[in-house]
């Protein structure tokens, strides 16, 4: 849940750009390319990214001109010049950041010793983009809470000196795409918010006399239990060693674990994640698309700007995009910095008015978090009292008002669905986060899946596979005469996946397995729980319900299997046949969740939404549960017969 403020306003806003602003056909003179591969990187990136300026603390040298801590200061003193309030009003500094100059001590101490500031509570956010607004977040509850009247939230970044060619010399400039990626995308900079209880006065920003700028909650969640790290720096490129476990900095650069990295083959999940805790905040009434006024997202290339959009639009919950504001094409992607330095350059360029609502979305890709601010303006002379802080009610709106489709992105969603699509959404996404918590996909993730281990899956996979046809065809003979065109589709869709278990069964023997006959296989305690439930229920009658399991099954095997196959074929040395199951699914899945669709649309019609809804969300919640367990327990060897 958000965490909502009662008391707390933004009263000024500040930013420092170190330098000239650097032109995309001048940036060679500070990060030239290394080599003919990364040339060509940098034509690719910039050409998807969209920054056209950026700066940089570093001359063409290299030389350091600005510290990290000496760019974050420079935000404060223009935040308080901007407000016209002195540091000595500050009691509280709370910084974000990915690094700052010195490994310790944090790097909120060292901002108040380059202020000389005097003495007051600082708390260090060490992370990456969504640390600026942790560091926000940090000093509103200080102010909510009454401990301090004012409080600074800073954030700053400096990631220039991590991409000079110097750095890369000890690895002969031959380094992986992953660590050449990120020097054409990101620069430096800080932005700084003053945050008060209110008594101060006015928004003394932009000439909006009369104005003040609420902070009404800041919602943070992190995912980091659920995906391999994504964007990190301190690991070598298999994460297999940390910086620390080498016998000297020099060793560790020289094995890469100093190169900053990011795996943007991971980035598609970061929006996924992203769009369900925003469809979340809209069903629980915290915020309302159609009221929001001003979108700031922090997107780090133009590129991800129709994959957010089209996730939006696909949830019924676009914000259209006049209302969208960004300063990525001159300012750069300055990571934790970005959301601060964007939301004071808005402030400081655009006229508001009372009643408008600013709405700020940071995703975070180091290990997936997604952070969200949302800040409304008024009138200082129409503000009587601070009312009490009252968490918003659940909302009560038409199935039509929140519409998300199925998490594995239809290209449509027929229409009266909206209610039960929001349901299993959210099924969904606590079943996905679970799995991937999984001892099975933990071993995998973390490159610790041995040939043994596979084999093992496997021999507990074909068996369940086996029987997926037959509680199919099972439950399309359980329908009644209202339900034959459904039958029919049923049946189509099970004559399709009829023979997938002889396909993984092929896989497991071109993987070394030793299992001579598919009757000799055994499934696990989880495997026969969810076989007993599936064929109980298909010999029931009319059981619609399992088109909420078949939304389970399919969607594992177009969301997470995906996923999981390029970290297998990292960690096992196999044989491309060893894999034909896993990559078939990935490719199909999609298709037949589309059909899903259909098949859901003419339950309703026969059987009524409501009634059909909660049978369908039902055993789709079960499901996940069974299948779930049979996740848990694949790490354990089962006898064969």
């Amino acid at each position: 849940m958000p965490v909502s403020f009662n008391r707390v306003y933004l009263e000024s806003a500040g930013y420092f750009m170190p330098g000239e602003p650097v032109p995309n056909d001048r940036m060679d003179a500070y990060i030239a390319p290394l080599n003919r591969m990364s040339e060509r990187i940098k034509r690719r990136i910039l050409a998807e990214n969209g920054i056209l300026t950026r700066h940089y603390a570093i001359d063409t040298e290299g030389v350091t001109q600005h510290t990290n801590a000496q760019l974050a200061a420079g935000a404060i003193r223009d935040c308080l010049r901007r407000g016209g309030a002195p540091l000595s009003r500050v009691s509280l500094l709370a910084s974000g950041s990915s690094g700052g100059d010195t490994l310790m001590p944090g790097f909120a101490n060292m901002i108040q010793g380059e202020l000389a500031a005097q003495p007051m509570e600082t708390h260090s956010v060490h992370g990456i983009c969504a640390a600026g607004v942790s560091a926000i977040q940090t000093a509103a509850q200080g102010i909510e809470l009454g401990a301090h009247r004012s409080a600074m939230a800073v954030a700053s970044e400096m990631p220039s000196r991590l991409f000079k060619r110097s750095r890369f010399a000890a690895r002969g400039y031959e380094t992986d795409f992953d660590s050449h990626f990120l020097r054409w995308m990101l620069s430096d900079g800080a932005g700084a918010l003053l945050l008060s209880d209110g008594s101060e006065g006015s928004l003394a920003l932009a000439g909006a006399p009369g104005l003040r700028l609420k902070l009404k909650w800041v919602h943070q969640r992190a995912f980091s239990g659920d995906y391999p790290v994504c964007m990190q720096l301190g690991l070598t490129e298999d994460r297999a060693r940390g910086h620390l476990d080498f016998g000297s900095w020099a060793e560790a650069e020289a094995a890469g674990a100093l190169s900053l990295r990011q795996d943007i083959r991971l980035l598609p999940h970061l929006f996924d994640i992203g769009i369900h805790e925003y469809a979340g905040l809209v069903r629980d009434g915290w915020v309302d698309p159609k009221r929001v006024d001003h979108f700031l997202c922090h997107y780090s290339s133009e590129k991800f700007i129709p994959v957010v959009e089209d996730l939006m639009a696909k949830a019924d919950l676009a914000i259209p995009r006049e209302r969208w504001w960004s300063n990525l094409a001159w300012r750069g992607n300055t990571g934790a910095a970005s959301i601060l330095v964007m939301l004071a350059e808005f402030l400081h360029t655009r006229t508001l008015k009372p009643g408008e609502q600013i709405f700020c979305y940071v995703p975070e890709s180091g290990r997936f978090m997604a952070a969200y601010m949302l800040l409304e303006v008024e009138a200082v002379d129409s503000v009587k009292a601070a009312p009490v802080a009252v968490a918003p009610r659940a909302a009560s709106v038409a199935d039509d008002d929140v519409v998300i489709a199925p998490p594995h992105d239809p290209a449509a969603a027929p229409e009266g669905l909206g209610a039960l699509l929001t349901e299993l959404a959210a099924i969904w996404h606590d079943y996905r986060s679970r799995v991937w918590r999984t001892p099975l996909v933990r071993q995998i993730r973390e490159r610790r899946f041995a040939v043994p281990d596979y084999l093992n899956w496997m021999e507990q996979w074909v068996p369940q596979v086996r029987e997926g046809s037959l509680w199919m065809r099972e439950g399309a003979a359980s329908l009644s005469e209202p339900y034959q065109v459904l039958a029919s589709l049923i049946g189509m869709h099970a004559g399709e996946e009829q023979n997938d278990f002889n396909i993984l069964f092929s896989d497991y023997r071109q993987a070394g397995g030793t299992v001579e006959r598919i009757e000799d296989l055994r499934r696990n305690p989880g495997g026969e729980a969810l076989n007993a439930y599936l064929h109980g229920l298909a010999a029931t009658r009319d059981p619609i319900g399992l088109l909420g399991a078949i939304y389970i099954i399919e969607g594992t095997g177009q969301r997470i299997v995906p996923a999981l196959l390029p970290l297998l074929k990292a960690s096992l040395k196999l044989p491309p046949d060893a894999f034909r199951f896993l990559e078939y699914h990935g490719h199909n899945d999609e298709h037949h969740l589309g059909r899903w669709l259909t098949a859901v649309e003419m339950v309703m019609a026969v059987e009524g939404q409501a009634r059909a809804a909660r049978q369908i969300a039902d055993t789709a919640r079960h499901t996940a549960a069974l299948y779930l367990m049979q996740f848990q327990h694949i790490t354990e060897r089962m006898p064969n017969a």
